[in-house]
């Protein structure tokens, strides 16, 4: 029948219009009187219309008169096709590309249809699937009267996550100074093999209003507490501890608070959520693309937001820095906060200057008023003022104004940073006077795939202080730096700390998960530090993704110190080569059922001392080469 309408009308015709005759029931015959013959049905059934009538009545009518049929060829009106007002970005597809979209009616979220039609049941411990304490439902409030929440749109999202590092490494191990762990031990340098053992358990909350899937949430409500646990190892005394009394191994633990804020949406300023909020409490921040300046979880009020069909996103933070806990490196909140803050802000901008790089300028004021502070880490060490130099305590302004870009040129991916750090250091440990502080860095890494493998280039120049005693302070340092880059911590010299002078925890050529040969006492509890010898760093990697729960990466870096001036000074010594040597790495990681809830990883680095290293670090075993192996699980619900 199609979507004709002659049988509705023939049915109209034999039942009447309401309220004229032929809608009643007709008199019975009289009795004895037989029945009338039932007229011919060309008679009961009237012509059909002209055609002209045929077509006043409008497709939308005989759709509504019989649902779900149509006449052959009909085709519904279609809304007008969309606007596209965002320049340079992919056109969204025709209305007309969705035949049959017609019929389907929008609902007003996702889990009513879900429950509705009975295909999920809800198991509190499946993360993969519609569950109220990942976030995929709105609490019910019937269940929670205690809760103080109005409305329907709330959601609880839980978070844990089992963090198990094990790591055997070699390292030059100072003696120590009042006595040693075997008598006669009489090297500067002793054994340099030594383990690690650290558990972390990670369980965050949180609590947020607004349904999130295609807009920021109104409120957000979130707190992330970890508790670390950690062994070591090491052969020497005064490395784990100043007390010489003391063992050389250690079991420590230690509960952090490393988020805990509240998120506000302002407000959104366009039909495509283009929006402003804010957020205040201890909160993670990552400067640029790859944490080469400041990485960090810290307490801080943030304003952010975006513009422009998302092309541009912002940011304008303060942070007033925590104590961080010595053995775990978590946030000590039980400590008060230090005297140094963070000012910064950063604007990125996509598709510039190429379509699909993002480009970000940013400016941050570093503000150190620790001069006359004097911090004692957990196991006795000075951390501020570092034991180096003139051991005076100091205040330092510093402003770092950057460039990063994070994307791709073509076949061509591309990250990049680019920074100038300018201030002035009221106290330079070589000559007891204030000092400018003028240093630069560079960093890129260049990567293009090919099918199932990529291949890397990286690079990276923080410039060193030529003369200590001068005015003027030359050596790069950044605030708190956590790189991803150059094989990141699967790299030995990005994984270890290499002590330099005043035993294990005094001062180090650089700090743990840390690029930048700084000369601080700690990257967690100590200050920048401008002068020191740089850091040049080349190197080539690749990563090959064997299946979909398989990678394997390897990476090849050589690094030298920028200007050895510094060094020269602090050990008395005429000249110090610049060769630090090769940093060699592989890395397996696997994931089983290709989610990121089980990551095993299991990775080594070799680092074969060049010149410059050997001349600073001769041990008493004279190894060739340092050994780091880094064991590795992640569970996350």
């Amino acid at each position: 029948m199609g979507g004709s309408l002659w049988p509705i009308v023939a049915s109209l015709a034999v039942q009447g219009a309401p309220g004229d005759g032929a809608s009643q029931p007709a008199d019975p015959p009289p009795a004895g009187q037989p029945m009338p013959a039932e007229p011919a049905l060309d008679e009961l059934i009237p012509p059909p219309p002209p055609v002209e009538w045929q077509e006043m009545v409008g497709d939308d009518l005989v759709t509504q008169l019989i649902e779900g049929r149509r006449r052959p060829g009909y085709n519904p009106d279609l809304p007008d096709p969309l606007t596209q007002d965002n320049e340079g970005a992919l056109r969204p597809p025709p209305p007309e590309a969705f035949p049959g979209m017609e019929d389907q009616l929008p609902i007003p979220d996702r889990w009513r249809l879900i429950e509705s039609l009975g295909v999920v049941r809800e198991r509190w411990f499946d993360p993969y699937h519609q569950n109220t304490l990942k976030g995929d439902r709105p609490i019910d409030r019937a269940k929670v009267p205690w809760l103080p929440i109005r409305g329907d749109d709330w959601f609880f999202v839980l978070n844990a996550v089992s963090d198990t590092v094990f790591e055997p490494r070699t390292f030059p191990i100072p003696n120590g100074v009042q006595t040693t762990a075997r008598p006669g031990s009489l090297d500067v340098f002793g054994k340099n093999r030594s383990f690690v053992a650290s558990q972390t358990f990670i369980g965050g909350v949180a609590l947020i209003k607004g349904n999130t899937a295609f807009k920021p949430p109104d409120v957000e409500y979130r707190l992330t507490l970890a508790y670390n646990i950690n062994y070591v190892d090491v052969p020497e005394r005064r490395v784990l501890d100043v007390r010489p009394s003391k063992k050389s191994h250690r079991f420590d633990h230690f509960v952090g608070v490393q988020e805990a804020f509240i998120d506000k949406h302002l407000g959104n300023d366009s039909d495509r959520y283009d929006f402003h909020s804010i957020r205040i409490g201890i909160q993670p921040f990552q400067s640029d693309f790859r944490g080469f300046l400041f990485n960090d979880s810290q307490l801080g009020i943030r304003l952010f937001g975006n513009r422009d069909n998302n092309r541009f996103q912002y940011n304008l933070a303060a942070f007033w820095r925590l104590e961080k806990d010595t053995n775990s490196g978590l946030n000590d909140i039980a400590q008060t906060p230090r005297d140094d803050f963070i000012l910064t802000a950063n604007l990125y901008r996509q598709d510039f200057p190429f379509v699909g790089l993002t480009s970000q300028i940013s400016a941050t004021w570093n503000i150190n008023r620790e001069k006359g502070d004097i911090q004692i880490d957990h196991n006795g060490f000075p951390v501020r003022p570092a034991l180096l130099g003139d051991l005076r305590g100091r205040d330092y302004d510093v402003v770092y104004l950057g460039y990063s870009a994070d994307g791709r040129i073509g076949r061509i991916n591309l990250t990049a940073s680019l920074y100038a750090a300018l201030g002035e250091d009221r106290n330079n440990i070589f000559t007891g006077r204030p000092a400018k502080i003028r240093a630069g860095f560079a960093a890129a890494e260049l990567s293009y795939d090919h099918d199932w493998m990529r291949f890397r280039l990286s690079g990276l120049y923080a410039t060193g202080d030529g003369d200590p005693y001068n005015n003027t302070e030359g050596g790069f340092d950044a605030i708190f730096e956590n790189p991803i880059f150059g094989g990141a911590d699967t790299s030995y010299w990005i994984r270890q700390t290499i002590p330099f002078a005043g035993g294990g925890r005094a001062v180090a050529i650089n700090g743990r998960n840390g690029i930048l040969n700084s000369l601080r006492s700690s990257k967690e509890e100590g200050q920048s530090n401008f002068n020191n010898p740089g850091t040049v760093f080349v190197g080539a990697g690749a990563d090959f993704d064997l299946s979909p729960e398989v990678r394997v990466s390897t990476n090849l870096n050589h690094l030298w110190f920028q200007n050895t001036a510094t060094l020269q000074v602090l050990r008395s010594e005429g000249s110090i080569p610049k060769d630090i040597g090769w940093d060699v790495s592989l890395a397996g990681i696997w994931r089983p059922k290709a989610t990121q809830n089980i990551v095993g990883r299991l990775s080594a680095a070799v680092l074969v001392p060049g010149r410059g290293f050997k001349d600073l670090f001769d041990n008493k075993e004279r190894d060739d080469v340092y050994l780091s192996v880094l064991a590795n699980m992640i569970l996350s619900f």
